[in-house]
């Protein structure tokens, strides 16, 4: 079973808002930036990470092709419109594969898209990164992006030093998805997941879930992140004069706070181990 590998959060502001996070109580990593010019700074967990990202003005961005789904394209898309959860990642141990079956169920045909980068540990130094992707698109929630990611390098990316965060958070549990329709989206959701809708609408993850709940239009409302402690978390928000919300079950800071997508902190069982000491991001 696939768990959520990462989830791509588009701001206008990227230092902005990994000051915004850092307030949270996240460790953010520093800026990277991608061959084809988008830049991103990474809150990374056990096996599972936050990426910010942004596209700025002077990005030589790649359009989208026949065949060929443009990453850099759709971030910057997406944030001419708004800021926000803009694209859903779940973990792959074959991309070519996955985008196979994808082309085979009839929500993408695109080639797998791989790329390579330098990353910084947290000493500074460098060191390298690859990646594969396998696109997917629901046609009833085109300004939705999903696609799974294969990592070449693990031992290079996960780093347990970049994983201590003074909020105590582990791991991210779930996304949530509004749509007027439910029902529309349970094919689409079973075949890029592999794994079958539920009643509510739900889909089962390794360690987490994607929810789907009413709304206007289809949209990534958010997603949760596990923390051991909730009271401390409270603290910390109040603390930093973060708006926020309190319940026995949950803290959340809602989209009008946090550049467009909704945070739910919760305690919940924790994901197996995948790092290594030596990574970076």
């Amino acid at each position: 079973m696939r768990h959520i590998d990462h989830v791509v959060v588009a701001v206008r502001d990227l230092d902005g808002a990994a000051d915004l996070y850092a307030r949270l109580g996240f460790q953010v990593g520093p800026r990277n930036r991608h061959p084809w010019g988008t830049e991103n700074r990474i809150i990374q967990f056990r096996q599972s990470f936050i990426e910010l990202i942004t596209a700025p003005a002077d990005a030589d961005i790649p359009p989208h092709a026949p065949g060929h789904f443009s990453f850099g394209a759709f971030v910057r898309d997406y944030l001419q419109r708004r800021e926000g959860l803009a694209m859903l990642v779940l973990s792959s141990a074959d991309a070519a594969a996955d985008a196979t079956r994808f082309a085979q169920e009839g929500i993408g045909d695109f080639a797998p898209f791989r790329f390579e980068r330098t990353g910084r540990r947290p000493d500074g130094s460098a060191t390298h990164v690859a990646f594969s992707l396998a696109f997917a698109v629901d046609i009833q929630a085109p300004g939705l992006g999903f696609f799974t990611c294969q990592q070449h390098f693990p031992e290079a990316f996960w780093n347990e030093a970049l994983q201590r965060h003074p909020n105590g958070a582990t791991a991210i549990t779930g996304v949530t998805i509004a749509a007027p329709h439910l029902q529309d989206h349970a094919g689409f959701l079973s075949a890029f997941t592999g794994s079958p809708t539920t009643d509510p609408m739900q889909v089962s993850l390794a360690g987490g879930a994607i929810t789907v709940r009413p709304g206007t239009a289809p949209t990534f409302v958010g997603f949760d992140v596990q923390v051991p402690d909730l009271e401390a978390v409270a603290r910390r928000l109040r603390a930093s004069g973060i708006a926020h919300g309190e319940c026995a079950a949950e803290i959340a800071v809602e989209a009008d706070v946090l550049h467009g997508v909704r945070l739910s902190f919760a305690c919940q069982p924790t994901f197996a181990n995948v790092t290594s000491t030596n990574g970076a991001v």
